[in-house]
């Protein structure tokens, strides 16, 4: 199950985003009119995926993805905004990292493809992120074998050193 998180000011956006989004029976979906609640949420709940609105008279999406990045570091972050002007893409991007930026209207299979593509995307961090702490596991454990290796053959050589030294006498 992935939860999802949609944050709107508009409560008809976020009806229309459930109606779409709730045929999906792998998520578990949570939805908010307000930055500060979703954020409230965030502190004791982990969202896989996070939607927000550019516009809110609270604070915008960026603010709020901002917020939401420091406490979540690894939830996909993905604006939803009815205006499309490239300073706002650009600071979606590079101040938050948001993985797409989706335009009101949207195409109700791009949105839910976005949704699977960003879950995949995850699931690819956390694996990949999983299989580097395994591998320097096995790099200190493969170092340790060659350094007890490297010591078991020195103290063989000695060991046969004296062995030599006990029979030339």
């Amino acid at each position: 199950m992935y939860k999802l998180m949609l944050l709107d000011d508009e409560e008809n956006i976020l009806k229309s985003l459930m109606r779409i989004l709730r045929k999906n029976e792998e998520w578990d979906i949570e939805t908010y009119t307000s930055p500060q609640e979703a954020l409230k949420r965030a502190q004791c709940c982990i969202f896989d995926v996070v939607i927000s609105d550019y516009h809110m008279p609270q604070m915008n999406g960026i603010e709020f993805l901002s917020e939401l990045m420091e406490m979540q570091p690894d939830a996909m972050r993905i604006l939803l905004t009815g205006c499309v002007e490239i300073d706002i893409l650009l600071e979606a991007l590079n101040k938050v990292h948001a993985f797409r930026f989706i335009p009101k209207p949207w195409n109700d299979e791009t949105l839910l493809e976005t949704i699977k593509e960003a879950i995949t995307y995850r699931n690819l961090i956390h694996e990949n992120r999983m299989l580097a702490t395994q591998l320097r596991e096995q790099q200190a454990e493969l170092a340790q074998l060659k350094q007890m290796n490297k010591s078991n053959i020195s103290y063989q050589s000695n060991d046969d050193i004296f062995r030599k030294s006990i029979i030339e006498r």
